[in-house]
Order: C-alpha cells, then structure tokens, then sequence
C-alpha cells in the first residue's frame, strides 16, 4: 500500500524575479532599514541590497496591486484583488502580521494612504462606486466610509499639514475630502479657465492648502484649496505616474522614462533620463516599441528608487545620476509559459509573450543573459549536452539558438497553431515538437533539424511530452485527457499496452497515467493542473495549477485525493514547474503575474532539528497544509461524534423570518382583517419548571454560578436551577435552540449562542435575568461555541456556517474586534488564552488551530501531529502555551506551542470534557467515568464512576443506565458537576455519592403526552424508547421510567388513572400498570406508526387506537379484543376526541381533514358544523372544526399547528405549533385569526400540549428539544403582569376609526429631495446660500449677521473677475448674505422649537437652515451646512455639553455619499459642526434625541422599515441599528435617567426599546389589561416619576 500521507520535505520560498510595474503604482519604497519593499504577484517583498537577500510576506491569498509605507517606515500596508479582498499590514523587519482590514471592499483594492501620524488608514476599491473607506488599521474598524467617485481613483494622499483632510485624484477629477464624525464630505476641484479638464494621476501635498498633482497629458498642476492655481506645462513628455515627496522636495517620473526632482517650492532641480541608460529593457520590440516607462518613484537622502512598467527597479545616486544601477529585472507584462532548465548547470531558461528569453542564474539570483525574437514563446527546452536551446512559439514556429551566445541555429515553421511543448530525447538524437494543432513532429538534431517522423494520433491540442530514458518512446498528453504512446522515431502509435509494461520515463511531466492518479481531487474531472515534474531520487512531485498553489506530493501517487502540502505565493494560474538539474531548487513561473519564483528544497530532515528551525519557518512555510482526504489508518469514528458532526441545525422557516411571510400574507387577508377578531383570554400562563438538560449534542454548557446556583440550557431557555430549593429560573431572551454557554470568569453573567439566520448571542445576568449585551449580524445558521478570556472583556465565538467563522468581541461594546473563517470542518470548541487574550485556540473535527488577533483578522496555524485526529474539547495548562486537548479515541494530547509533546490514554472512547483546576485537571468521558488529574496528566488521582448504585437517596429521578456519556464537566462548592448525554444533571461529592438534580428524555423527539385523571402526574413516551412517568408537584422528579423496544408517539391514562396506554412505531401498543409500569396486555395491528390512543370517558370501557396507515382501532379493554374499525380517512390520522357518553369518535387528518365515526362498530357519520358544536366531547384536542378556526395563524402554509387541548373549565384552548410557540385562546375560537397571548420557550416544534386535571398547569413537550415543560396557569385577575407576557397577535386591528386628518397627511407625505428632483441639468452647483462669502464691511467691523460656516460646500470665486466694461474703478462682486428668515416649519414636524441659554434665545428651523433668534436684540443668526430641508432637531440637556443641537435632514438613497440623509451635531453659538454622522435612512432623518449622559444619540428613519439608530456622536459611530416598525414612527425619546431605554411611537403602535450591547430589543405595548382599549395612533411621549 503506498504511502497516502503528505511528504516530510518542504519548499521554502528562496527568491522572486521581477516586480510588479503594470497597472500599479507608487509601490517601491525605503524601509527604515534601507531595505526595498515591493510587491510581484500575491508576495510582499522586502530586498536588501547590500546582502542581496530577500524576505517575502505571504499573508495575502491574490494580486496585490497597492502599498502605503507607514511615516515610521517599518509598517507596510498592501491591499489585494479579489471577490472579497482585505488589506493587511506587516511588519517589514519580522514579516509579521499586525492587523487584517477586511468585510468592506469588493474587487480589490486600488491605493491606500497613511495619515501624518500612522494612527488611520485610508483605502480605495476598486467597485463601481470606488468606495473610500478611512479605518483605525489597529483595531481594524471603519471610521468612515463614502463612495469616493463614478470613475476610477488612482491616488489617494492625507493633506500632511491639516488633519482629517484627504485629497483624491482619478479619472477626469480631483476631490477633496473632509473627515468629520463618520462622514466623509467631497467637494470637487475646479479646473476653471487655468487647465483643462483631465485626468489626473498622482498627487502630493504641501503646506498652506496647496496640492501638487500630475496630469495624464505631463503637465503638473497646482492647486490651493479646491481651485487649481497654475500649471507647470510639460514637465514629462506624456503622463505623470508618480510623485513623491521627501524633505528635500519633490521627485516625479512619467511614462516618458524620465524622473525629475523638483524643490519644496516645485522649482526644478535636475532631471535623471532613464532612456539613456546602457541597462535595462530598452529594445525596440518591431511594432510595439513603448520604451521604458516609470510607475514608481521614491526619493530618500541621496538615493532614488524607480520602478518600471516593464518589471524593473533601477536605483540612482544623485550626485552620480548618469549611471543608474539596474537591481532587479522580471519578464514584461504578457503571459509566461515557457520554462526550462540546464541539464548541468544552475540556470534557469524562461521565454515569455513579451518575446524574450532570459536566462537567469539560480546561484547569483540574477539575469545573465536575454534575447529578444520576433514572436511570443510559449514553451523552451535545452538539449541533453546543453548545447542547444529550443524555443516554441505562439505562430507555430519553433528556434534554436546555442546556449552560449544567443545566436539561432534554425528557425522552423510547419505549422500554423502555437507551439505548446517541445523535448530533446535523453540520447540527444531528436527534438519532439507538439503543437496545436494535435500532432507532434519528430527532428533529429544531428541532420540540422530534418523532420523525420511525425504522431498524429491525438484529436486535441498536446499539452504534455514525455521520453523514454531509452529514446525509443514518447507518452504525450493531449487537451482531451487522453494518454498516448508513440515507438520512436518514426512516430508509430503503440496500442498494444504490454509491451510498455517495462518502458522507464526519463522524465515525468505527465499529468496523466497511474503514477500520478493522486495529483487531482478525489472527484474532479477537472483540467486545472498545467503542470507536474517528477524528482524520482527523493520520490516527490510537485505540481502547478490554476489556483496559484505549488503542491508537494509523493510519487508516485496512485490514489485520488492524495495528500500534500501547498505554497502560496503565485496569485493566479501557475504555468510551469521544474526540478533544477541536481534537484535543489524548484522554479515555478506564473502566467498573469510573469514572476519567477525559485524555492528551495528542504529535504527530510531529523525531527530534533525540526523543532528548533520550525518557529522561523513557519511563515516561510506558507502555512502549508494538510489536504483533507481520508487517511488509511484513522480510526473508525465514533457514532457520537460522527451523529454530532452531521448536525447542521438548518430550519425551513427562522423565526426571523415571520415579519416578512406576514407581510406577504397580510396582503391575502386584507377583508378578513376588517371584521372584529375573536379578543385574547383573560388568564395567561408562565413557566415554571422544565424537565431537560440538553447534552445529546452540546458539550462543557453546564456551570456553577456565584451563588451556587447551576446554570445550563434546554430548547431557547437559560436556566439557573437553585438545588437547595428545587426551583427553577429562566433566561427568555433567545427565540431558538441555544446550543452553546460560557460562564464569565467572575460567575455571574453567562453568554449563550443559538440557532438562526442571523443568530445571537446574549450576554444575561444570572442573578436578575437580564441581557447586558447581544451581539448578532456575523454568524449565519447557528453559534456553536463561545469563550469568555480571563479578565471577562473579550468574548470568542464561532459560528455554524460551512467555514466556522471565528469571531472575537468586545461584548459590552457589542463590536467584533477580529473575524476569520475558522475551518472546513466543524469546530467543537474555542479556547482565548488566559495569559494572551490576543491568542485563542480552536479544536474540532480533524484539526486543531492555533490563532493570534491581527487588527480585524486572526492568523491561525494548525498544530503539528503526526495524525489527525478529532479533538472534543481543550483547555490551556499553567503556562501560556501549554493546551491540553481531548481526542475521539480517549486521548489526552499535551501542546507546546503548536508542537504535540506527548499523548495520554485518560478514557475509552472519546474524552468530551476537560476542565482545568488550580492544580490539576479533571476529565469526563464515553465511558461515564469523571477522572482527576495532576498538573501535568503524569498520574490519574482519582476516578467516579457514575453508577446506580452509587445514587445518593435525595435524587430527583432515577439513572437510566450505568455509565453514561459525559458532556460537561464543571467544578465548585466541593463538588462536581456532570452532565450527561442522556439528558441528567448530577452532583458528584468529592466522597463519592452522586445526587440526580435535573433529568429529561435522551435524544429524539418527544411527542406522547398524557396528564393523570386525579392526581399531578405526566407520562411522556419518546423516539428515545422511554415511558418516563413525571412528578408536576413541588418534588419535580422523574418517578418511574421504562425502556421499550421500540419509540413511543402516544400515551394514555385511562379514566381511574390505574392503567396506561401507550402508542409505539412500529404499529403495535400496549397498556402497562400506571404505577409499576409492568405489561398489562399488546396488540400488534397495524405496521404504521400509532399516532394517537384514547380510553372512552367514564368506565373507560373502549380504547380507540389511530395510526398512520388510515385507520381507528376500537378495542373493548375489558375483554381484549377489537371491536371496530373505522374505515374512510384518506390520510395519516393526527387526533382523536371522545364524546362526553363515549359514544362518538371526532378524528383529525394530516391533509386537514375532519370525520365522525360512531363507537364501538365504527360507522362514519356525517354531521353538520352547527350540530359539532353543541355535542359535548369529553376532551378536545382536535385542531379542525369551526369552533376553533381562529387558531390556525396567518401564514399556515408553512406552519402547522400540531397540538391543541381545551382547559377543562372550558374557556381557554392552548396550542402548540411548528415553531416553537405555545398560544393561548379564549374558546370557542370562531372567526379566523384571533387574538391570542403567545410565550417561546421550545425550540423547535411543539408535539403536544396538556392541561392537569385542575387547570392548574399546562404541560407542552417539544420534539426536537425534547424538554417536558411545566407553566403555571394565572388566571384572571391575578395581575402580577411580569414584563415577559405574551406579545401581541399576528394582525393589527383595523378598527379603531380613521386617523385625524393630519396625522393623514403627515402620514403619507413623501420627501423627495429638492435639491435632487429637478436632474435634467447636471447637478454640481451649490446652492446660494451655501455659496462661499466675502465678509461684507459690516461684518468686517464685527456686525456678526450670517456667521461664516466652518466647513463650506460653496464653489470657490474664480481668480480673475471679468468685469464687462474695463474703463470703471473695478469693485469686487459682493455675495449675498442671509439677513432674516421669515417662516417656521410646524406643518409637519413636531417638537422642534426649543429654549436656549436659560430662555435668551430660541431655536428652531425651516428649509435647511437651524435658525437662533435671541429674544432680547431679536437677531437671528444661521447654521447652513445642510444641504436639504431639516426634518428634526433636539437639544442636548447634559451640562456637559450646552448648547448643542443635533439636526436631521432629507435625503435620498443610504449609500453614504453626499446627498446621503445626514444629521449634523453643531453648537448652537459659535455654528461650529462637531460632528456630521451620514445615515443609512433612506428618505430622512425623522425624529432624533439625545441620551441622558449626552454622548448617545438616538435617530428615526422614513425608510420602509422606519429605521432606529443609535450613535456615539463624537466619534461618528454607529452603535446599534434595527428596524423600527412597520408603519410610520413619529418620535423617538430617551428616557431622561436613561442610556440605554427609549420609547418609540407612531401609527397605531407603542414600543419599548432596551440598548443591550450593540443589539436593540423591543417590547410592543399592550393594553390588554384595561377594558375596551384600543392601540391608537400616538404622536407624542413624555415620562413620569413612579411615586
């Protein structure tokens, strides 16, 4: 058996030829070091000349195509292509990563610019609206954003001397922006009369508002604030590509080939001609002769870098500026395919589309020779002796020039398709040539290249050649797939495969044949590997595909999938690979990116060595990796796990995604909706006590907190359970599974992660049961683990979508400080280091990882083990890189760093738990044993196991089986807790007895339900193949349980509550001893699965059996035998009803069919709705029938309503449905869609619902959450409303009246945006009152009337006044200045006139303008920044902050550009803007206030969705955001002792809001308690003091 595991050599990047001068610039720069730093392909590379040494940056994973050196010229920032690109920043000494900027660009990245003091970054993409985006790089978080234009930006530079102002320059404009709170603000150069309208290319810039820029047409143009100011006509010849600034002056270079360097002033100071130089690439190639064109420049003391277009770095000394040295060459742009090397020589020959061949020297890392031919190479060879190099062209020609000179021995053209392989035989004697056109042409060498023969056997273009080391054979590949063998010379096709059986390759560059089968993917049929090459002295291959990765596998390979490992660096499609002559090397050539790469070959070595040199390699590694194909010798999984991992969680129908569907079906239901609905009872229920733990598939979720209380989760509900007094507290917050809990370090808040679309994650109080955060909007599906770090501030979570993103947050923040997709495969378990809390580890199916925090990102790297195996769950030791990890077959694994040290056997099966101690550890595992350890897992101390036998006599229930699974593990107050994975919850003392406090049903769905006649008794039957019989009475417990042999669906207690009749899947039922649990008699009937059981009322005299083939058994219990079948229904039966005299059987269908059938025979009645009504059924449970129609909910196509059962006094009816929500009605429930009150506290569906035999709990079971969940009955009048109540119905009433005439009005006025809606003309003016002014003679002596703005909009005054007639004194144009505004905008705003200054002055608004008027002078005095009608203004009333207003404004789309809604925090004295925050309301800005502290701000939108935003005003961030409401919301408002509780109202609606974390949660209000009230349309808010 071969070999299947990835090969113990390495690669190791050793050199790149070229750099990357096409469609980039300014990308060279001087490191602190005097180091080069530039970018060829998806590399960052940092040259020392002097050494001549290079180091790479390999954490980008495409094209770079734009750098920014950071001012302290160490911190490189380069940005990538790509379908979702990021900007890393790295240090240029150590080559690591210190931040990852990612989740905002789309395409690429095309320039990015460090501000003056290196704290901000700003970046470009390369979308179609070419988004500027400015980030704190650190922290990796977005300070603002806005698209910068409609065409493309080609540089973007601080203004160096004013902070917060950028410049940016492109196709046909300049802008320049102002930062101010998140919103970027533009205003557009003007050329004027100076310069023509063009593109402009770079930029640079200088004191006093002046900015240097150079232009496509080699102009250099001036510019003082946004005016352009004069030219420097033709300082190049043709475009000007980049400009750099040193602090000696200016250094510019052109496509033209020169670089000029200019003083601080822009006064010339020398020119460096590179056209001139004896170096370089400078030869006419026939039509195309460009010359040489300068991309880069970069100027520092005496030295200057330039960069070229044709992949060259020239440096020159200024004082010696005739001779620049040339220090780097690479191909010109065009693709790269040709590759060859030197049978005995380190030399490498490449011939690329820009038709030179090169031959560079592995040893000196340098070009030593070139030549140039007529046409494109596409493929090169050198003869056996060396001698002879052939190249093969793109026109079908092939060349041969002598290696020593360069000089052409032959040209031969015979064909007309491209050249794409040619080989010399080993013996030297014949050159095969294949071609496009599906043939390969034989010549022997000695006879001048004399075509001797010629295999014409393919149908496909040739793709790969290979010789036999005889000579007597070639093996050919074509684009087909197909493998062919030809005898040679002649070029005979060999079909017989026996005699090749012995044939010996002299090379093997095939992708194709057996020896290479394990070089594609397990499942591909796909043609993306271009390249392989055989080394047979170390047996590896290496491999070059369209990915850009190098592979490394063993040959041969025989089977599919084999392993690798892989090198990252080329960005696109690899063209070629090839061993160097003695194997040392391997070179590889990119076709898009034209680099060479040379690597150097690390042979296996001894592991000794490997430890001390794997930590300065692991970057020169490039994080290879392992591929993910089975191995041969893994273990079989176990069932578990293997259950565990398949679990996706996927849901139809996300809670989340109700609004919509309503929506949607609200439509349909218009009419029904105008009638009055049937009202929502009087009494209500609360929950209090669940049976469950859910431990089937989560894992360590089970805690002890401060005050030694136990926490843990079952379904949607955090529960904190007090053992001392059996009683039970809930988290309600969450609306889905939870499937993961951490608890903070201190004990008391506890973090939970469910299942959603966008699922959440809440932070809650254990003690008062409220959210302190939630943080939702990053993982999709589900949160699957979570990790509080030591000191409690950071939080880790990883997600459920199919690449494990791991995030890392700030939780009282509620921000995300790093993101990463985590794995394929799934992660069980996150671990943040309690020493580190920037490193975290993650362990799960296959690997385990090992990350650390860069800015937005995480690096991550996997541990190094022999095997993969599954880790189940980590911990880290007593230092900070000790972790120690539990494996699937029982192991203990102990890391150092990302080395495996030592393995230890601590269970059978596999290791679920590992906890960590002050000194030592403790285990828990499949085998049901908890193990203490010492500190270093030398000795196990002590072990439990969980037995029956050792149940201490205070249990709350009884042990299914003798060790069981165990999930979770936590210690505390002496003992330790254990979870299992049959849902129980025990208490481990330290002495040994072990006490039951919590149980539920194991995994599967749990549907039969049956409430005791007399008595506060349940029995519940699962799919888990358990009768359970439950205590409801204070004791909580599980009092009997039996296995069955098959999975239950149904049961039943008969009328005494002496028997109990139970339903199994497989058709057959049985009545037990309701105490005992012992058989009484079976039947097995029917092969369906029975779906509903019932004793006839009274004597209990009938049993009636439904089963899912159709039918209903009727069985006289007393004699056993069956008596009736009813007969008729069409489908599967859901739900049987006696009547009160048992005389009468009511039964439901799962196709919403109801029938009657007449007991005991089982005849089937028809009966009409008005009579179903008056017979009196003795239960009803059935979901059918006009007198409960009201419950079916609006949107029942996709929700089912599965159970339903009336309260034996008659008056409420409760339901259970397919998500989760357990309704009450008041009954009869006519009429559809009535009220109802509604509570979620399971998961998924709910199976059944009970009331006891008193009405005074009601019993609901969940199936997928298998919980049994107890509620409290309250009945009416009993008004001790807990804030949790119900919420309210699906539909809003309509019937309230209509609205006063208005409110109408208001309603639907639509803001469209003045300023926008007249766009025949283009729109670039400003308008006149925001046009810049000249301080009129009044103003100049201090006459204060239209105060000046600081930021203007206005379109600055040309230089030159044209005035018509030149005899007149000239006197300057005056502006005109904004006196007196007459008018108040009261028609449709509210709130919006307010006392300043202990009553001086007033200020309110109208148009766009905020207007002060003080009382007393009754001048007034103008904000004028915005640029669209205010909608909306607050004062802040926080002494801190006096005298500060916020305004709301209109506007268009959310985009965040300019004509964006924007709300303007400005002084209501100076008019100073402290802040501009950008919106994504679209439409407007309606309503804001600010918080009681003054430092939030809340906002409401008129966008469909009437938005509710939270801001940090002073820093411009966006805090929380979520939708609003449905219809219009006319205030907002804080709560004036509060930051984090508002109120909204509106149209027919009242919300509470609570700011928790970054999430907003919101309670409607509900009137149901006072008589006959009605939600009315409100418009106005104002708090009260509770006495």
């Amino acid at each position: 058996m071969a070999d299947r595991t990835a090969p113990n050599c390495h690669l190791r990047l050793e050199w790149v030829y070229g750099y990357r001068g096409h469609q980039c610039r300014n990308n060279l720069y001087y490191t602190a070091a005097k180091e080069i730093v530039y970018f060829v392909a998806g590399v960052g590379v940092v040259y020392n000349t002097r050494e001549h040494k290079q180091k790479f940056y390999l954490g980008h994973n495409d094209d770079i195509i734009s750098l920014a050196l950071h001012p302290e010229r160490v911190l490189v920032a380069t940005g990538q292509v790509g379908k979702e690109p990021y900007i890393c920043v790295w240090d240029s000494y150590t080559l690591q990563t210190v931040s990852i900027l990612k989740d905002v660009h789309t395409h690429g990245i095309a320039c990015l610019a460090f501000d003056l003091e290196g704290q901000c970054l700003v970046s470009v993409g390369l979308d179609s609206k070419n988004t500027i985006c400015v980030w704190d790089w650190r922290r990796g978080k977005v300070l603002a954003a806005a698209p910068g234009h409609t065409d493309r930006i080609f540089d973007i530079s601080w203004d160096l001397y004013q902070p917060s102002k950028l410049v940016s320059c492109g196709v046909k404009h300049i802008k320049f922006w102002s930062l101010c709170g998140n919103a970027l603000t533009p205003k557009r150069g003007v050329f004027g009369k100076t310069g023509d309208l063009q593109t402009i290319l770079c930029l640079a810039c200088a004191k006093d508002e002046v900015t240097y820029s150079g232009a496509l047409n080699g102009d250099i143009y001036v510019w003082k604030g946004i005016n352009l100011m004069r030219t420097v006509q033709g300082a190049h010849g043709s475009g000007i590509f980049s400009m750099n600034v040193c602090e000696e002056g200016f250094a510019t270079g052109g496509r033209d080939g020169c670089v000029r360097l200019w003083d601080l002033n822009f006064k010339p100071i020398t020119v460096i001609d590179l056209r001139e130089t004896d170096q370089g690439y400078k030869v006419a190639r026939g039509e195309n002769s460009r010359g040489l064109s300068v991309r880069s420049v970069c100027w520092r003391g005496d030295h200057i870098l330039v960069g070229t277009q044709d992949s060259e770095i020239f440096e020159v000394v200024v004082h010696d500026r005739t001779k620049p040295f040339l220090i780097m060459q690479g191909h010109c742009e065009g693709e790269l395919w040709a590759l060859a090397v030197h049978p005995t020589k380190p030399l490498a020959m490449t011939g690329s589309d820009d038709r030179s061949v090169r031959i560079w020297s592995l040893i000196d890392h340098a070009l030593i020779a070139r030549c140039n031919m007529e046409e494109p190479i596409r493929c090169a060879a050198v003869s056996t002796d060396g001698i002879h190099l052939a190249l093969g062209m793109k026109d079908g020609s092939f060349t041969v020039l002598r290696v020593r000179d360069m000089t052409e021995v032959v040209h031969i053209k015979d064909r007309k398709e491209a050249i794409h392989e040619l080989k010399y035989s080993p013996d030297g004697a014949h050159l095969a040539v294949g071609s496009n056109d599906n043939s390969v042409d034989i010549y022997g060498v000695v006879q001048r290249y004399k075509k001797v023969g010629e295999c014409i056997g393919s149908n496909s273009f040739i793709t790969h050649m290979d010789w036999s080391t005889d000579s007597k054979y070639l093996q050919t590949n074509d684009g087909s797939g197909r493998r062919l063998f030809y005898r040679m010379p002649s070029g005979k096709e060999v079909t017989n495969r026996e005699e090749l059986k012995l044939v010996q390759w002299a090379s093997w560059t095939c992708v194709l044949g057996p020896e290479v089968n394990g070089i594609w993917p397990k499942y591909s049929d796909i043609n993306d590997i271009n390249s392989v090459d055989a080394n047979f002295n170390n047996q590896v291959l290496v491999t070059a595909d369209d990915y850009g990765l190098v592979k490394l596998l063993r040959y041969p390979c025989v089977k599919k999938g084999a392993k690798f490992k892989k090198y990252l660096g080329h960005s696109a499609h690899i063209t070629n690979a090839r061993w160097s002559h003695d194997y040392q090397w391997v070179i590889t050539i990119g076709g898009a990116d034209h680099s060479v790469f040379q690597w150097k070959f690390v042979p296996e070595r001894k592991s000794k060595e490997a430890v001390h040199i794997a930590t300065q390699e692991t970057f020169a590694d490039s994080n290879s990796e392992e591929s993910d194909s089975d191995q041969s010798d893994v273990p079989e999984m176990d069932s578990e796990i293997e259950q565990e991992t398949q679990l996706t969680y996927r849901r139809q129908v996300y809670k989340e995604d109700l609004p919509q569907l309503k929506e949607q079906c609200k439509e349909k239901h218009r009419a029904t909706a105008m009638k009055k609905r049937e009202r929502a009872p009087g009494s209500g229920v609360k929950l209090h006590f669940i049976h469950g733990y859910r431990g089937y598939d989560c894992r360590s979720n089970l805690f002890y907190t401060q005050t030694g209380e136990i926490v843990y989760h079952v379904a949607a509900i955090g529960v904190v359970y007090n053992r001392q007094q059996n009683t039970q507290r809930f988290y309600m917050g969450h609306d889905d599974d939870i499937l993961c809990l951490a608890i903070h370090p201190l004990k008391d808040f506890v973090a939970t992660g469910q299942v959603g679309r966008d699922s959440s994650i809440h932070i809650w109080d254990t003690e008062t049961l409220k959210p302190m955060s939630v943080l939702r909007g990053f993982h999709q599906l589900g949160v699957c683990a979570l990790d509080f770090s030591v000191d409690g501030k950071r939080l880790a979570s990883v997600g459920l979508d199919d690449n494990h993103t791991i995030v890392l947050w700030d939780w009282r923040k509620g921000e995300k400080l790093s993101a990463m997709r985590g794995s394929k495969d799934k992660i069980f378990v996150v671990k943040i280091n309690p020493y580190l809390p920037d490193k975290l580890i993650t362990a799960g199916v296959k690997h385990m990882k090992f990350w650390h925090k860069a800015g937005g990102g995480l690096i991550g790297r996997k541990g190094n083990m022999g095997k993969t195996e599954t880790m189940m769950c980590a911990v880290y030791g007593w230092s900070e890189e000790m972790v120690f990890s539990g494996t699937c077959t029982g192991d203990i694994c102990i890391w150092r760093d990302m080395f495996l040290m030592k393995t230890v056997k601590a269970h059978d099966g596999p290791v679920f738990s590992v906890h960590a101690l002050e000194k030592g550890f403790v285990t828990g595992g499949k085998d049901g044993i908890v193990a203490l350890w010492d500190d270093t897992f030398e000795r196990c101390l002590k072990t439990y196991a969980i037995k029956r036998a050792v149940l201490a006599p205070g249990s709350k229930g009884l042990l299914l089986e003798d060790n069981p699974s165990i999930r979770a593990i936590s210690l505390g107050h002496g003992h330790i807790l254990v979870g299992t994975k049959n849902g129980e919850i025990l208490e481990v003392d330290k002495s040994g007895p072990i006490t039951l406090l919590v149980q539920g049903h194991m995994e599967g769905e749990v549907w039969g339900l049956a409430t005791h006649p007399h008595l506060p008794l349940c029995a519940t039957v699962s799919d888990d193949k358990t009768l359970r019989i439950w205590d409801l009475s204070p004791s909580h417990c599980m009092l009997a349980v039996r296995k069955l042999r098959k999975g239950g669906r149904c049961c039943c207690f008969s009328p005494d509550g002496k028997a109990l009749a139970v339903g199994l899947n497989d058709g057959s039922f049985l009545i037990v001893n309701a105490d005992t649990l012992e058989d009484l008699v079976s039947f097995h009937h029917r092969k369906d699965i029975i779906s509903d059981i019932r004793f006839s009322p009274g004597s209990g005299k009938y049993l009636a059996v439904a089963s899912g083939d159709t039918f209903v058994d009727i069985y006289n219990v007393m004699s056993s035998k069956r008596v009736g079948v009813c007969k008729g229904c069409l489908n599967y039966i859901t739900h049987l009803d006696w009547d009160k005299r048992g005389k009468l059987l009511q039964v439901n269908t799962s196709a919403k069919e109801q029938f009657f059938f007449e007991a005991p025979r089982g005849k089937r009645q028809t009966i009409p709705a008005t009579e179903v009504e008056k017979i009196d059924w003795s239960t009803w449970t059935c979901v059918l029938g006009t007198s409960v129609e009201g419950i079916w909910p609006l949107i029942n196509e996709v929700t089912e309503v599965t159970a339903a059962c009336l309260s034996n006094d008659r008056k409420v009816l409760a339901t259970g449905d397919d998500l989760g929500y357990v309704k009450l009605f008041k009954y009869p429930v006519k009429g559809k869609y009535a009220k109802f009150k509604r509570y979620v506290a399971h998961s998924t569906h709910v199976t059944n619902v009970r009331w006891t035999h008193d009405d005074s709990l009601l019993v609901t079971v969940g199936g997928g959450d298998t919980c049994l969940m107890i509620w409290a009955h309250e009945p009416e009048g009993h008004r001790e409303f807990k804030l949790c109540d119900s919420e309210e119905s699906d539909i809003e009433s309509e019937d309230d009246g209509g609205y006063d005439s208005d409110v109408t009005r208001e309603n639907e006025i639509n803001y469209t945006i003045k300023a926008l809606s007249s766009n025949m003309r283009p729109m670039t003016g400003v308008k006149p009152h925001l046009q810049l002014k000249e301080p009129s003679v009044d103003e100049r002596q201090g006459v204060v009337r239209g105060s000046r703005p600081p930021v203007s909009r206005a379109l600055p005054q040309p230089e030159k006044l044209q005035t018509n007639n030149v005899g007149k004194k000239k006197r300057p144009i005056e502006d005109l200045v904004l006196e007196l505004v007459f008018g108040y905008r009261g028609n449709d705003c509210r709130n919006n006139v307010h006392y300043l200054n202990e009553g001086a002055d007033i200020i309110y608004h109208t148009a766009s303008i905020g207007i002060v008027l003080n009382l007393t002078t009754s001048c007034q005095s103008f904000y004028v920044e915005h640029s669209d009608d205010i909608l909306c203004l607050t004062i802040n009333q926080h002494p801190k902050f006096p005298n500060v207003v916020a305004t709301g404004q209109v506007g268009d789309t959310g985009d965040m550009s300019a004509t964006s809604p924007s709300i303007h925090v400005w002084d209501a004295m100076t008019k100073q803007t402290l802040s501009v925050l950008r919106c994504f309301h679209s439409g407007g800005v309606c309503s804001i206030s600010f918080s009681a502290t003054g430092k939030l701000l809340l906002s409401v939108g008129l966008d469909h969705e009437h938005t509710v935003t939270i801001w940090k005003w002073q820093e411009g961030a966006k805090v929380a955001s979520r939708v609003g409401h449905t219809q219009r919301i006319f205030v907002a408002e804080f709560r004036p002792d509060s930051d984090t509780h508002f109120v909204s109202v509106g149209i027919k609606h009242v919300r509470f809001w609570t700011l928790a974390g970054r999430a907003l949660l919101s309670k409607k209000g509900v009137l149901s308690s006072i008589e006959d009230a009605r939600m009315q349309t409100m418009l106005s808010v104002a708090f009260g003091a509770v006495p």
